[in-house]
């Protein structure tokens, strides 16, 4: 009784815009719990040593960052450090300083043998071939890392961005009802409920740079709000859209308040 009580004082809020909702819900939980940051590997820094900086388990950097084998970690990789406020500066492997290279001793010569060379016919010299001028290539987004495919399905519904306000701006990728709904990329939940109305059970994921993702039309939702997620991992399962038809996921990218076609992150 309580719980339905809530739901028709939110009624109002329900039928607002995802945008407004997403604002409201990511302002609140910034300021009553920390949030994190990512961190880029340099040359000489180990898995170790940014656990014992950030004083975060080394373990779970591993688990959440996808990492199986922390002794190998590469330099440039971004590893996302839950509940750091700032990145910080994490001491790394001194090396010996370069020393000149001392001149190869001389050989010692060898008595000269007879050498007797045959003249060979040269072959013709192959036509030149005009080098064709670099493709290039297609300007995709570059502000974050390529998002995984979180289902793998048809597309039935592309971005509109004018989409009308409560339908979404977002992608439908048709799918099996009860498929596994992995995050696209590692981040916090920031919302994980069924309280936005025209999307079933969604949950929303927070990453660096106020960059969102959001899940929509699922039948059960496995991370709940304030988790840290790791990109891949399941979050929910896949549903039908509560207006009915054939299951999907509603899959949406969102760049502060602005929603962007989730195509030109994905690979």
């Amino acid at each position: 009784m309580h719980r339905q009580q809530m739901i028709k004082r939110a009624a109002p809020f329900r039928r607002s815009a995802l945008t407004r909702f997403v604002c409201l819900a990511c302002l609140s939980l910034l300021i009553s719990c920390g949030g994190g940051v990512y961190h880029t590997v340099a040359p000489g820094q180990t898995l170790y040593r940014i656990s014992r900086v950030y004083g975060v388990d080394e373990a779970t950097l591993a688990r959440m960052n996808g990492i199986r084998d922390p002794g190998r970690l590469r330099t440039g990789t971004r590893l996302y450090i839950p509940g750091a406020d700032r990145v910080k500066h994490v001491p790394v492997v001194k090396t010996a300083p370069n020393k000149p290279l001392k001149s190869p001793p001389r050989p010692v010569p060898q008595p000269r043998q007879k050498i007797v060379v045959k003249k060979v016919p040269q072959p013709a010299p192959a036509p030149k071939v005009a080098q064709k001028p670099p493709q290039r290539t297609s300007s995709k987004a570059t502000s974050v890392n390529k998002l995984h495919w979180p289902v793998r399905g048809k597309i039935v519904r592309s971005f509109t961005p004018q989409a009308k306000a409560g339908s979404g701006k977002g992608i439908e990728i048709a799918v099996r009802s009860g498929s596994e709904v992995r995050a696209a990329e590692a981040g916090k939940v920031i919302y994980s409920g069924d309280g936005v109305k025209g999307y079933g059970h969604l949950i929303i994921l927070q990453h660096e740079n106020d960059f969102f993702t959001v899940y929509g039309f699922n039948s059960r939702n496995l991370a709940r709000q304030g988790d840290f997620v790791s990109q891949g991992e399941k979050i929910a399962l896949s549903g039908i859209p509560p207006a009915g038809g054939k299951a999907r996921l509603h899959f949406e990218v969102r760049k502060g308040k602005q929603a962007v076609d989730p195509i030109l992150y994905l690979p």
